[in-house]
């Protein structure tokens, strides 16, 4: 499998973080970068050298224009934004250390996306000679226009044969204009060739469990692979679904996998242990990109994973939403070379 074009949709905001470890507001400053979701899927598959379209709605001001020039210095096609009224949405991010967590704070009622309603953008264009769509459990949670706006997209690339890749994303804090992921997520799912997810996804966005304990810092794989096919066989249009696995031992340390389910073979990858995070916002991301780029680049589905999780594991060492990374830097990764030795 082999694509020209892919189109991802879905909020970007401004990202406004404390510096280092500190504390959010411990001093007066904070670090203003954008991110989101499938803008950070986006530019990872822009950095891996794919013609790569990002559609979302933006607010027509200087914030909106600045994270429009933002995403086009990355090689993002921003032909397909619209400007539309509502206002920039926020997020304010604390960095975890040790035993300390990292925290998220949404500030996105009322953005522009939050205000986008059916009609508003015209998929026709924007899914114009575009062969993938990706998409995420993010944007139908934002409010019911998003919502509505994400069937939309999705019943439209499903009549143009597109295939669909959808992050099942769970977010608590976003879900409350009084529809549950769960009555949401499992009709959108529908539509969708490719699922990735981790085990609260599946669980808290689609309604499916397996006892998968995930706080004791190490992971049953077995239980892993029952998921994976509890999934499928709930959703017979998937043609796949790629689960992360993460060990969190704190928030400095991770171990960090992932396995893939074709329906003929259940796929698991190496494991990585992640010492000194840097950030680890956006790992999820830099997967789902690693398994698209992967999946229309490699001969099998091992090879595909495997990029995947090397992805997801080198955003760890990387400050920001984006994963600043090549194919060439991820392949070295995957070949066993991770000494982390200056090149010269």
């Amino acid at each position: 499998m082999s694509i020209n074009k892919v189109v991802t949709f879905g909020e970007v905001m401004l990202r406004l973080k404390s510096p280092g470890a500190e504390r959010l507001f411990q001093s007066p400053l904070l670090e203003a970068t954008f991110g989101g979701g499938e803008a950070n899927v986006a530019i990872s598959l822009a950095n891996f050298g794919l013609n790569v379209s990002f559609a979302t709605a933006l607010p027509e001001d200087i914030i909106g224009d600045a994270c429009e020039q933002e995403l086009r210095k990355w090689g993002v096609d921003t032909s397909l934004i619209v400007r539309n009224e509502g206002r920039m949405g926020l997020y304010y991010l604390e960095n975890g250390a040790n035993q300390r967590s990292s925290l998220v704070v949404y500030d996105r009622s009322y953005s522009a996306i939050y205000m986008a309603k059916p009609g508003d953008i015209d998929w026709d264009k924007v899914f114009n000679n575009a062969e993938w769509f990706h998409i995420t459990g993010i944007t139908p949670a934002i409010s019911e226009g998003a919502m509505e706006l994400s069937f939309e997209a999705v019943k439209k690339a499903r009549k143009k044969e597109m295939n669909i890749s959808c992050d099942f994303n769970f977010r608590k804090n976003l879900w409350k204009y009084g529809k549950a992921a769960t009555e949401v997520m499992p009709e959108l799912v529908k539509y969708v060739d490719y699922g990735i997810a981790n085990e609260e996804d599946c669980q808290k966005s689609l309604g499916i469990e397996v006892d998968v304990e995930v706080e004791q810092g190490s992971l049953d794989l077995a239980k892993y692979k029952m998921l994976s096919e509890k999934v499928l066989k709930h959703f017979p249009n998937l043609k796949a679904i790629a689960i992360t696995l993460r060990e969190s031992k704190s928030a400095d340390i991770n171990g960090w996998s992932g396995c893939l389910n074709d329906r003929e073979k259940f796929y698991s990858s190496k494991k990585y242990e992640i010492k000194d995070i840097v950030d680890r916002v956006g790992g999820g991301d830099a997967f789902a990109a690693g398994l698209i780029y992967g999946l229309n680049r490699y001969e099998n589905k091992q090879q595909a994973l495997e990029f995947a999780v090397a992805a997801g594991c080198l955003k760890h060492s990387i400050m920001g939403d984006f994963n600043r990374v090549s194919v060439q830097e991820v392949e070295k990764l995957i070949s066993g070379d991770k000494s982390g030795r200056v090149e010269r």
